[in-house]
């Protein structure tokens, strides 16, 4: 038992770190606790990127519509999340640090597919999925040079600002955020402010920094639009109700 207790410590414990906190009883060494918050909030992001964005899923599954969300955008999101963990993974950061890139992929991958499946183009989904799949394997699979991925990565940062910018300029033009979940955004908005600080302590890699400072500011963007059209969206939800009270009375 003192063994597997152990072992689970040390899935979020450095053997340093353990050996302070269980050996030496030395609770205040701050380079142990910092390693321990970093390392535990990489833990509970992975935990939450896994049903991150499945609100936003649901969202246009209930409603049959991808209406107001910008597939490009979707495309640029989605090239940024899988150059950043094909980037990580290839360099052999700690799962801990980039974990959530693969969850997070694979639901912008499903959000894209739908997005064109409602917008009429259900060959095209599947023609999209089956590309998206022989890209990854290409980058994950060392055929991809190292330099390659690090050009991609840092690439990252002008597409993350211009697929939110997308995105966020569809919203003024709506005057609204449509089928954007406030869930996801909020979600995502914290992830990446805490992903900041793991990203110094787990890599200390300054293109990996840059690019979750760069998605903060770009998700913050879209929460202070959710925000603002809350009304908005909320008043057109309940026009859109009575008109169709109207039609089967």
């Amino acid at each position: 038992m003192a063994e597997f207790l152990k072992g689970l410590l040390l899935s979020v414990l450095s053997e340093k770190c353990y050996d302070e906190y269980f050996i030496d009883y030395n609770f205040f060494d701050a380079s142990c606790f910092k390693a321990t918050l970093s390392k535990g909030l990489g833990i509970g992001i992975i935990a939450g990127s896994i049903l991150v964005k499945v609100p936003q899923i649901i969202k246009i599954l209930n409603s049959k519509s991808a209406q107001g969300i910008n597939v490009y955008g979707v495309y640029l999101e989605l090239f940024a999340i899988t150059a950043n963990f094909a980037y990580s993974y290839v360099m052999g950061f700690p799962f801990s640090a980039w974990g959530e890139g693969t969850f997070l992929a694979i639901q912008t991958a499903i959000i894209a597919c739908l997005v064109l499946h409602y917008g009429g183009a259900p060959i095209k989904a599947a023609g999209f999925l089956g590309a998206y799949v022989g890209l990854v394997s290409a980058l994950i699979g060392g055929f991809t040079p190292t330099d390659v991925l690090w050009t991609m990565q840092a690439v990252n940062v002008p597409i993350i600002l211009i697929a939110k910018s997308i995105q966020v300029i569809t919203n003024y033009k709506n005057g609204s955020t449509g089928q954007l979940s406030a869930i996801t955004c909020f979600l995502l908005f914290g992830g990446s402010i805490a992903r900041i600080f793991t990203s110094i302590q787990e890599t200390g890699d300054f293109i990996i920094i840059l690019t979750y400072c760069v998605s903060t500011a770009a998700n913050g963007a879209l929460v202070l639009q959710l925000c603002w059209y809350w009304n908005v969206d909320a008043t057109k939800a309940s026009k859109n109700k009575n008109k169709k009270k109207k039609k089967h009375a």
